[in-house]
């Protein structure tokens, strides 16, 4: 039997937790915090690329055949992930949240935008720690 390996999302979400103390250590405006900002940017849209695809793969056992599983549409698969107990509603509402102001980042990449999403990155940090954790070790097959 496979099991889900999520060590790169849980070292996703430590490199976006230094990314955001060093940007809170950076003064506003400098190379290095735009440098720092960038990188917390970066690091979540990876995350939230990751995050959706291991855990499409945590819901295989929940139905009939993969086949079922794998034709599930990003904010289905956290959806489900509620339905089946692998996250709360509160959680997955988090997710699908989060996974709004992803698909802004793909068409707003200006400092607006990426200044809005520092203020939502710890939590979602302490989520993609959570989830990680929660993967690792379940069965796929």
């Amino acid at each position: 039997m496979r099991t889900l390996d999520s060590s790169m999302l849980l070292r996703c979400a430590q490199a976006l937790d230094q990314a955001l103390l060093l940007l809170q250590q950076s003064v506003p405006g400098s190379v290095l915090y735009e440098l720092y900002r960038s990188a917390c940017v970066k690091e979540f849209e990876v995350i939230i690329e990751l995050a959706g695809k291991l855990l499409k793969k945590a819901l295989r056992p929940y139905y009939a055949s993969h086949r079922q599983a794998e034709a599930l549409v990003y904010k289905d698969i956290f959806r489900a992930a509620a339905q089946f107990g692998l996250l709360s509603t509160l959680e997955a509402e988090r997710w699908l949240t989060y996974r709004d102001s992803r698909n802004s980042t793909a068409h707003e990449y200006g400092a607006g935008f990426a200044e809005a999403a520092v203020t939502f990155l710890p939590r979602f940090a302490t989520d993609a720690t959570a989830l990680a954790q929660l993967l690792h070790g379940k069965p796929i097959d």
